[in-house]
């Protein structure tokens, strides 16, 4: 090949990539073309959706289209998350939570998408930490008190949930982990079936999250002993954490994020990431939503939501094996 023809075919090779880039930016600029659909996993009115349907709202306005949700609950998340996976329309994204995402996987034989494959992270939202509460009837004042208990009675302390394999479950579960004791899971069909129970002194302890039991705390219908967080929290900074109160180490949250199917081009995810960093930041019934609630707003990086999934499933992996739980 001549000099002269090599120079023409470099400019034409360096013109097509050139117009492929701008293809690409003009098509990242013109999305989205259509209403964006977000799908939450769970029913409407409960945690994840109140958050979702406040974020929608910002990302409306963000993205100059509307932002729909659509509650698919059932299967613990399993369900709707399937369907955030299968969306081919480019205009389909959801919320992404530790069962569907993480536990689910260890604690299904079946599952009808690969968690580590399916999805692409966009950002974590939100971490939600759970509050160590325990009936007034009880005779522990403290963690120590209740470890004391719990190591001289293997097996007599109950603690509720929501349900096998959920953060209230799983948060048992790592208590006991940690300190080598023995606790009784009493699984409930929901949690506010649990908490009833907790206050009428059925069960011994129990932990829940914060939108759920700072009303209860508060009016000293039950006690709280401590936070799962890694640092205490404004809404009852009186309450130690686990690790202050001698568990050390220990964190457990519920959280949220929101997460795309895996085909999902990056400079969407990019436009996406932006726009939910944006709402955290300047969103005030959002902020107030999650703050007030004892939640913890997070945002941040897609690379930082995949590293922090992949570190809860290194995390939860051992505390699900040696408790022997199963979902099948």
């Amino acid at each position: 090949m001549t000099s002269r023809r090599l120079t023409l075919c470099t400019l034409a090779a360096m013109a097509l990539l050139g117009s492929t880039s701008m293809a690409s930016a003009q098509g990242a600029d013109a999305w989205p073309s259509r209403p964006v659909k977000l799908i939450v996993p769970y029913a409407a009115g409960g945690y994840a959706d109140t958050r979702a349907r406040l974020i929608a709202d910002s990302l409306g306005k963000a993205l100059g289209q509307p932002v729909v949700i659509d509650n698919r609950g059932g299967a613990g998340g399993v369900t709707g998350t399937d369907a955030i996976a299968k969306a081919n329309d480019g205009h389909t994204f959801g919320f992404g939570s530790p069962g569907p995402l993480v536990t689910n996987p260890m604690l299904m034989k079946k599952m009808p998408y690969d968690a580590r494959t399916a999805f692409k992270p966009i950002i974590l939202i939100e971490q939600a930490p759970l509050f160590l509460t325990t009936a007034l009837n009880q005779p522990f004042k403290n963690v120590q008190e209740l470890l004391a208990y719990a190591k001289s009675k293997p097996g007599e302390l109950t603690f509720g949930s929501s349900g096998v394999g959920g953060a209230h479950h799983l948060s048992g579960e790592l208590l006991a982990y940690q300190t080598q004791t023995e606790l009784t899971h009493v699984p409930y069909k929901g949690g506010s079936l649990a908490a009833t129970d907790l206050m009428g002194g059925h069960l011994a302890m129990m932990f829940e999250m914060g939108y759920s039991a700072l009303p209860s705390i508060k009016a000293g219908k039950i006690n709280a002993l401590a936070v799962s967080s890694k640092k205490r929290l404004s809404v009852l900074p009186n309450v130690p954490t686990l690790d202050e109160a001698g568990v050390k180490g220990f964190e457990s949250y519920n959280w949220l994020g929101m997460i795309a199917p895996a085909s999902t081009p990056d400079a969407v995810i990019a436009k996406l990431n932006k726009a939910v960093n944006d709402a955290l930041k300047n969103d005030a019934a959002l902020r107030q939503m999650i703050e007030g609630s004892g939640g913890m707003i997070v945002g941040g990086t897609p690379a930082a939501y995949g590293k922090y999934i992949e570190a809860e499933r290194a995390k939860w992996g051992p505390v699900i094996k040696k408790a022997n739980i199963s979902l099948d």
